[in-house]
């Protein structure tokens, strides 16, 4: 089928918003240069020290800190020796600047390292995030923000305690079509999103720590399933009221015998709105879509790391090439040196595990679970 073309109205809209959020980004930027002035090293960019050097890292963040704008790759944690002699050869990183997990600590002596990066499996996000607190650190965690509500609550009291930022790996949260989202529910452009859908799957091969419910937290709800949640609450304006859930029978029981293959649930907002969502590691998906009264808005694929496609009732939605870490990382770098609130907090990262706590217990009990 032929794709109708942009109406003028909504690429001007659009547009609009995007030269917005670049004078936001200029803004940020000016903050920025004063408050690392203000430190004493004008034109310094942020040094980040990533703990963790699996797939996301590598192909991932280390590339998105070579086009950051005001962070650099400062420093790495690793359990791994021939992979921290590859890292400092690569990126020129010091002996200094070359941590293991026994000696993670030490990075509170590290002047150049201002940020620390968690991208270690969801089980050991706590214990990295507060480690890192107690150094001094800023923290950023992957998502999900760790395994239990009751973790999450400890992240957020050291990084408080240590008077320091911390923030989420919810990159998408940066995009400009997830950006378009948030403005079209702030200024209720059709009437508030009363029917949602998503899903978010694919055929895990191999699985590693995905597999084990210790280190990863749970199966594919956890791990991608939660980029349905943080659509559905964009659309939905906040998080849910109460939710359903059930996990059909496993594909490959031998392979996820310790967490979910696939969940199917329903998530229930204010004002009767609900949003449908699946996720599977065996069913492949990748769609979010939300209707309202006086218009649409829907993305597919939704959620990859490139390529997403965009359109509402009035026409499809430019594309943006921006690398979506980059974006991500240089965001939070512009709220620390402002000292203004990240926009995708620790609260946000709680907020998700809940609702994702609370979708395993209505799977678990069959029940509906209000939060």
């Amino acid at each position: 089928m032929k794709t109708p073309p942009v109406s003028p109205s909504t690429r001007r809209s659009f547009l609009r918003h995007l030269a917005l959020g670049t004078a936001g980004l200029a803004l940020g930027g000016r903050a920025l240069a004063s408050g690392l002035a203000a430190a004493g090293a004008p034109g310094r960019k942020l040094g980040v020290a990533l703990v963790g050097l699996g797939s996301y890292a590598t192909h991932q963040l280390a590339p998105a800190l070579l086009e950051s704008k005001y962070c650099r790759l400062a420093g790495i944690v690793t359990g791994t020796p021939e992979k921290a002699a590859r890292w400092a050869r690569d990126y020129a990183l010091p002996d200094d600047c070359v941590y293991d997990y026994g000696t993670m600590d030490r990075l509170a002596d590290n002047p150049a390292i201002d940020i620390v990066y968690v991208v270690t499996p969801p089980g050991l996000h706590a214990e990295h995030t507060i480690r890192a607190a107690q150094a001094g650190k800023h923290v950023i965690c992957e998502k999900p923000m760790a395994v239990s509500v009751a973790e999450c609550d400890a992240m957020i009291a050291a990084c408080r305690k240590a008077g320091v930022h911390l923030s989420l790996g919810y990159r998408l949260q940066y995009h400009p079509m997830w950006q378009e989202l948030k403005r079209l529910v702030r200024v209720q452009e059709f009437g508030a999103f009363k029917t949602m859908s998503g899903g978010f799957g694919f055929r895990l091969r191999g699985g590693g720590w995905r597999l084990e419910k210790k280190l990863a937290g749970g199966g594919a709800l956890m791990d991608v399933g939660i980029y349905v949640v943080q659509a559905a609450c964009m659309a939905g304006g906040g998080a849910p009221l109460a939710v359903t859930a059930s996990e059909p029978p496993k594909v490959r029981p031998d392979v996820f015998k310790e967490v979910d293959e696939t969940m199917d649930f329903t998530l229930e907002f204010a004002h009767g709105a609900t949003c449908a969502g699946t996720t599977s590691y065996e069913i492949s998906s990748n769609r979010f879509r939300a209707v309202a009264p006086e218009g649409s808005f829907e993305v597919e694929p939704a959620y990859s790391y490139n390529g997403l496609v965009g359109r509402t009732s009035k026409g499809p939605l430019p594309s943006s090439s921006a690398h979506q870490q980059a974006a991500q990382i240089d965001g939070i770098a512009e709220a620390i040196l402002a000292g203004t609130p990240s926009l995708v907090p620790g609260e946000m990262g709680r907020r998700d595990m809940q609702i994702i706590t609370a979708l395993y217990e209505a799977a678990r009990n069959g029940q509906r679970v209000s939060l």
